[in-house]
């Protein structure tokens, strides 16, 4: 009975401090490999386990926990970086302020691998 006892509290326990956590993914506008790197700078938050930004299909997957930081702000954050997502535009403003290469709004590509960065432009 002991034994039950303390295993049902320590269970309790760890149930109630456990993060609940979630996997998400998304399109993000962008170019190369500078902008991979922003976008993911962006999501170096508390409340974020991982963030991955896919070049080729503009795919962004995220792991993050739920008591953290909403979906939403998610989405925010990678707009202020200068990204565009699928439910939150860049405002003209932080865009303007992104690399010449890596404007996707106005058909930048990059050339070679994609995989370039600023020294490379500077």
């Amino acid at each position: 009975m002991k034994h039950l006892l303390l295993f049902t509290f320590l269970a309790t326990g760890l149930l109630a401090t456990a993060q609940k956590k979630a996997e998400i993914a998304f399109q993000v506008s962008g170019v190369c490999g500078m902008c991979e790197d922003r976008i993911e700078r962006a999501l170096d938050v508390p409340g974020v386990i991982m963030a991955d930004w896919d070049v080729e299909s503009k795919k962004l997957t995220i792991a993050y926990k739920t008591k953290k930081i909403t979906e939403k702000a998610i989405h925010q954050l990678v707009a202020d970086a200068g990204h565009d997502t699928d439910q939150i535009k860049a405002t003209d403003e932080v865009y303007a302020n992104i690399h010449g290469c890596c404007k996707y709004r106005d058909g930048a590509s990059c050339s070679g691998d994609g995989q370039h960065n600023h020294e490379e432009h500077d």
